[in-house]
């Protein structure tokens, strides 16, 4: 990234803030087993839905469990789950996205048959198909998620990759006898990379929305594990009575995904010059 992009970068303080949230965040979660008051887990009945103290720094929910250690290990397995699922679903459809565009033919008519059919149902319904047949758990979740959405990801690739393998200077290669796996990798792979991360930053707050989704409705990650849709799930009983116990998770939910979502925009400014955006 060059100078004027990194500026771009820096310049905007809302992008800024956002970096050093997450960064604040993914040092919570490297760090949990240092930074938490209390084991996450430990159940203590006699303290139950205490208020914030000195002890309980943000309360205790139903079971006495501390609620600002639950959030800390929270911010591990939301954060980290969103991270190994965007991760394999652009190793898959980078590989499948690639051949595709560039092989075309049979081979592109195959794979994109393939992705129209599973097109055809929305993601998000799809995550919970697989979930009512395979059942609730984190492998389970992390399996649903990546089959349900590598096909958009796989689409969009191969997009760019028939519009790159266009250009002159993929045509003069070939012309040249250059193996076609070394078009791909020194030729397309790098052209598709910048907007490829885009979209996952952009993305992987609807990841995490999508996943605390559906631990929120009791099909995603499982109790005891802390994990901030199923901590949505465990309060919503105590809305009226205790409605902090909902907004914790909620907020922290809330601003990772605003951030994500920042640095997303931020992104795609600085490595699309072209683009100009109204603000």
């Amino acid at each position: 990234m060059d100078s004027v992009m990194w500026k771009k970068l820096t310049s905007n303080r809302l992008t800024l803030l956002s970096c050093t949230m997450l960064i604040l965040m993914l040092v919570l979660a490297l760090f949990a087993p240092w930074l938490t008051p209390h084991d996450p887990n430990f159940v203590s009945l006699e303290h139950k839905l205490e208020r914030p103290s000195a002890a309980y720094w943000l309360g205790t929910d139903h079971l006495g469990r501390d609620i600002l250690s639950r959030l800390i290990y929270g911010t591990r397995i939301s954060l980290g789950i969103s991270f190994i699922v965007m991760v394999l679903i652009i190793i898959i459809s980078v590989a499948i996205g690639t051949l595709s565009g560039y092989s075309g033919g049979v081979i592109d008519r195959i794979f994109m048959r393939f992705c129209d059919l599973l097109m055809a149902f929305p993601s998000l319904i799809l995550s919970l198909a697989m979930l009512g047949i395979l059942g609730p758990g984190l492998v389970n979740v992390i399996f649903a998620m990546v089959m349900s959405y590598w096909v958009w990801y796989a689409r969009w690739i191969r997009g760019m990759v028939m519009t790159a393998k266009q250009q002159n200077f993929i045509l003069a290669a070939k012309i040249a006898g250059t193996p076609g796996y070394k078009i791909i990798w020194f030729h397309i792979l790098p052209n598709i990379w910048p907007p490829t991360i885009v979209l996952a930053t952009l993305n992987l707050g609807s990841m995490i929305l999508s996943i605390s989704g559906l631990s929120f409705l009791g099909l995603g990650i499982q109790p005891p594990m802390p994990e901030w849709g199923a901590m949505l799930n465990d309060s919503k009983q105590f809305l009226k009575s205790n409605p902090m116990l909902m907004l914790y998770p909620g907020l922290c939910i809330m601003l990772v995904v605003m951030a994500f979502n920042f640095i997303g925009d931020a992104l795609r400014d600085a490595l699309d010059p072209r683009q100009e955006r109204m603000r």
